[in-house]
């Protein structure tokens, strides 16, 4: 038996209760979103690729670009980007007026992949959401949106 009792622990604070939840709901969240990305042939953070670089269609965007618009950081872009050009879902192109820059952009295949995924995708959050009233989902995304926005001192 544990000589110290629950009673005598001090109390978590809430800062600490609130981090630790949103890490957990995030990865349950992003857990259910892979299981259904896997059956499509890809990683969650893949279909963030693709969705980076439909929307810069049809300029694309260097690598560097990409890593600041991903949802999470990939540490070795490159290596994701390399197995995404061999399975022909992105080009890589060194440009002409500065060779130190390659652009990458989305294949017509990926682009007709992410059109077969949209509606399946908003229909996978709209049932992870469901039963949260839509007036409470608006705060809790103004709310996440405040902590995002709040820059550290």
């Amino acid at each position: 038996m544990n000589s110290r009792s629950k009673s005598s622990r001090a109390p978590i604070p809430v800062e600490d209760r609130i981090f630790v939840a949103l890490l957990q709901t995030a990865d349950a969240l992003s857990q259910e979103a892979e299981q259904f990305l896997k059956a499509a042939g890809l990683t969650g953070t893949q279909y963030n690729v693709l969705r980076i670089l439909r929307g810069a269609e049809p300029q694309g965007l260097p690598c560097s670009a990409i890593g600041d618009r991903m949802i999470s950081h990939d540490p070795d872009m490159t290596r994701l980007l390399d197995r995404m050009e061999k399975r022909g879902l992105i080009t890589r192109e060194r440009q002409t007026d500065d060779r130190r820059v390659v652009k990458t952009r989305i294949t017509p295949q990926a682009l007709s992949l992410l059109k077969t995924l949209d509606q399946p995708v908003h229909e996978l959050h709209k049932r992870q959401f469901r039963h949260i009233p839509a007036a409470r989902l608006k705060t809790l995304g103004q709310l996440l949106e405040e902590v995002r926005a709040h820059k550290p001192e």
